[in-house]
């Protein structure tokens, strides 16, 4: 992984991690991040967007994956109806 690479990768779970912590007021910090980098390093925007978006995609992928198998679980614990 190149320098740019891991750079861009320890910045975006700091950003995600404060972004979850602030809560719905800050759900585009991630945005305003990537404005300010980009205009000093547009190599490090790209990768750190790219970042972002990879831990946006797994945050959603996560959230589907425990509400569907919650649902499966719960249904597997019902009684046969006949």
């Amino acid at each position: 992984m190149a320098l740019v690479d891991q750079m861009a990768e320890k910045l975006a779970a700091d950003v995600m991690q404060a972004q979850k912590e602030l809560g719905p007021e800050a759900d585009r910090l991630y945005v305003e991040v990537a404005n300010f980098i980009g205009t000093s390093s547009p190599a490090l925007e790209e990768a750190f967007l790219t970042a972002c978006r990879v831990h946006l995609s797994e945050q959603r992928g996560r959230a589907f994956f425990e509400k569907k198998l919650k649902a499966l679980q719960a249904q597997a614990l019902k009684p046969d109806a006949g």
